[in-house]
C-alpha cells in the first residue's frame, strides 16, 4: 500500500503522522505557527499533501496535536526527574529542571521560550488550543501546589499562594530565557525557587 493509504510506507518508515507531528514541532518552534504552511511541513516530513489531511482535519488539528504533544514532552522530563527527586522540596524544583532540559534541547534556531506559550500567543482567543496551553500551564502549577502541600502541612492557603509566586517565577524566567536565546535565567529561576523553599 502507499503511504497515503496507510501513512506507512512499504518500506517500514515511521508512521507518517508520526513525522508530520515531528516536523510541525521543529517549523512551529523555531519558525511560528501562522509562517509555518502545510507544504513546508510535508515536505520536511517527507510525505504527501494528502498523508496529512489523512491524519489530520487541518491545520488547526495538526496545531493542537502539536501541542498536546509538547505537554507530554514536558511530563515525561518532569517525571524522569520526579524519579531522583528526595520528598517535596526536590519535587517542586523538579518542576523548574523539566523546564531547564527543555531549554537544553538543541533547537534549531536556538531557544525560544515556552513553545506552547509561543503558540498561545498566535491563536485568537477562544481558540481550543489556547484552552490546551492553559490546562497545561494550570496542572504545572497544581504539580507545585502539590508538593508544597506535603511541605507545609496543614497551611493549604501558604502553599497554593508559594506554588502561584513560583509559578510567575518560572514562567517569567522563561520568558527572559526565550529573548535571551538560551535556559540561564531558568536556572537563576530554580536557584531562586530553591532559596525560596529553604525559608519555609
Amino acid at each position: 500500500m502507499s503511504e497515503t493509504d496507510t501513512g506507512v510506507t512499504g518500506r517500514g518508515r515511521r508512521p507518517a503522522r508520526e513525522r508530520l507531528l515531528e516536523a510541525a514541532a521543529r517549523r512551529f518552534y523555531a519558525d511560528g505557527v501562522a509562517a509555518t504552511g502545510i507544504d513546508t511541513i510535508t515536505t520536511e516530513a517527507g510525505v504527501a499533501k494528502m498523508s496529512l489531511y489523512n491524519n489530520f482535519s487541518s491545520k488547526a488539528d495538526l496545531v493542537r496535536a502539536y501541542l498536546d504533544a509538547r505537554h507530554e514532552e514536558w511530563l515525561g522530563l518532569y517525571r524522569a526527574r520526579l524519579e531522583h527527586a528526595d520528598g517535596p522540596h526536590e519535587g517542586v524544583l523538579a518542576v523548574f529542571d523539566a523546564y531547564c532540559d527543555h531549554a537544553a534541547f538543541a533547537y534549531e534556531h536556538g531557544f525560544r521560550g515556552c513553545g506552547l506559550l509561543n503558540a498561545a500567543a498566535e491563536l485568537p482567543a477562544g481558540d481550543e488550543g489556547r484552552a490546551v496551553v492553559r490546562a497545561h500551564k494550570e496542572q504545572v502549577e497544581r504539580l507545585i501546589v502539590d508538593h508544597l502541600e506535603q511541605l507545609l502541612p496543614g497551611r493549604p492557603d501558604e502553599a497554593r499562594a508559594t506554588a502561584e509566586h513560583l509559578s510567575f517565577l518560572l514562567e517569567g524566567a522563561m520568558a527572559r530565557a526565550g529573548l535571551e536565546g538560551d535556559g540561564e535565567r531558568v536556572q537563576h529561576a530554580r536557584s531562586m525557587a530553591a532559596a525560596l523553599l529553604d525559608r519555609l
